[in-house]
């Protein structure tokens, strides 16, 4: 199989592949062998019509069989001997075929050359997380409004109809914070009750910290590289996001209408979040190749995990 590819721009390449011999004879034998085991001839039984008569009747239909198996399979072949990473499938065209050759080109886009930047030892500045009694008070005071008002219109569906305001039975809605407040929420005691709240806060602390850690990182390696996005990726990444925004709205109770009215205006709002998305995504694929990495679903997750490994921890006194 000879093999030729020209560089149409960064991100597309033509593939010219031809092929010919005993690979292009032997396919029309087996598609031959396959359309006599299935033809109906007259004065023959199945598989037993000779050749000629079947070239003569069926040979338009053997080509596009031939082709139809040959072409994706000299496709795959010519993008693993020339090391092409294709992210869509190919536009074919200028399709050749005979008895004894074949010969196509395929346009296919592929991963643009990403100029990483140095992403080991990325500064990360952290702080310390610790909770404060205050902020353990805080908390347990919020929650404490917030059942307040939960209990209100409980009050509220039991007023009499035929009476006036006044003259109903008020009940009390004073919450003390001790152990009857922390038993009424699930737990023993309120000593029980304020070491939850502490751990709970530790966490959302914990979280937040995490996530602007990581979009600090992912600000690190992806500011200043420039490359060209393949627009097919964008396109799909972009198809996802108004999907979903379209779904959100739906359940949000807006009319299907009006939402189909909007869908240029949301595409064009959403647009920039997809090219940011499909920009990282290929700056995560290209650190996990370089350190070999899988590239699957889980990919992100573990390249990231290996950045922060990788990064130099500084903790902050603010």
């Amino acid at each position: 199989m000879k093999t030729e590819v020209k560089k149409l721009d960064s991100n597309k390449r033509e593939i010219n592949i031809e092929v010919s011999g005993d690979i292009v004879k032997n396919k029309f034998d087996d598609v031959f062998n396959q359309i006599s085991k299935e033809a109906k001839v007259a004065g023959f039984r199945p598989g037993h019509a000779p050749r000629d008569i079947l070239e003569q009747k069926y040979s338009s239909h053997a080509h596009e069989l031939v082709m139809k198996e040959l072409i994706p399979q000299l496709y795959n072949q010519a993008i693993d001997k020339e090391g092409l990473e294709v992210i869509e499938l190919p536009s074919i065209s200028e399709v050749k075929l005979d008895r004894t050759a074949l010969s196509f080109k395929a346009q296919v886009e592929v991963s643009p050359e990403i100029p990483l930047k140095n992403y080991k030892g990325i500064k990360v500045n952290y702080k310390k997380i610790e909770v404060s009694p205050e902020a353990i008070k805080r908390n347990i005071d919020s929650l404490k409004e917030a059942r307040k008002i939960d209990v209100v219109p409980n009050v509220v569906t039991q007023v009499d109809s035929h009476r006036h305001p006044e003259e109903t039975p008020q009940k009390d809605t004073t919450f003390g914070i001790d152990d009857s407040f922390a038993k009424s929420l699930g737990y023993p005691n309120l000593a029980e009750f304020e070491k939850a709240m502490e751990k709970q806060i530790y966490i959302q602390e914990e979280n937040l910290q995490r996530q602007r850690i990581e979009k600090e990182i992912i600000e690190s390696i992806t500011n200043g590289l420039d490359f060209k996005l393949p627009q097919s990726m964008v396109n799909r990444q972009l198809q996802d996001l108004v999907r979903q925004a379209k779904l959100d709205l739906v359940l949000k109770g807006s009319p299907r209408e009006k939402i189909e009215e909007q869908e240029k205006t949301i595409t064009g709002q959403l647009e920039p979040e997809a090219r940011s998305q499909v920009k990282i995504y290929l700056v995560l694929s290209a650190i996990a190749k370089r350190e070999n990495i899988a590239i699957d679903d889980h990919m992100p997750r573990n390249v990231m995990e290996f950045l922060l490994k990788e990064a130099n921890w500084i903790e902050s006194s603010e």
